[in-house]
């Protein structure tokens, strides 16, 4: 069994309006975010022999996702999302990538350096 991920990076802000805390208030973070693949096998023939799935792949699918909606974004318009926690934001990307390639696995969000999240497929 194998498992990949494939890394992007975003500067967006938001805030949540239904927060007690600080981050009611309009902020910004610089956003990490991975997609991860999983697959019990590897391509056998052409040119990504050896692979579970091109990264190239992966990047064709969230590259514009992460350019129209997240990166210099106001997450709360784009993503339609009322209270854009990580939490929400990782079932908001996966949901969006989902069928565009085989195994996606999980979604995770940094959105500080000591912040993260992950939303994987229920069974």
């Amino acid at each position: 069994m194998w498992t990949l991920s494939k890394e992007f990076k975003f500067e967006a802000a938001h805030r949540l309006p239904l927060h007690d805390g600080k981050c009611q208030r309009l902020h910004g973070h610089s956003w990490k975010m991975r997609v991860i693949v999983k697959g019990a096998s590897l391509q056998v023939a052409g040119a990504k022999t050896g692979m579970l799935i091109d990264f190239s792949t992966i990047s064709k699918v969230v590259n514009p996702l992460v350019d129209e909606y997240l990166d210099h974004h106001y997450l709360n318009e784009t993503t339609g999302l009322e209270n854009p926690t990580s939490e929400e934001l990782a079932r908001w990307v996966f949901n969006h990538v989902d069928g565009f390639f085989n195994g996606l696995l999980a979604i995770e969000v940094d959105e500080t350096c000591t912040c993260s999240c992950r939303y994987e497929r229920t069974a």
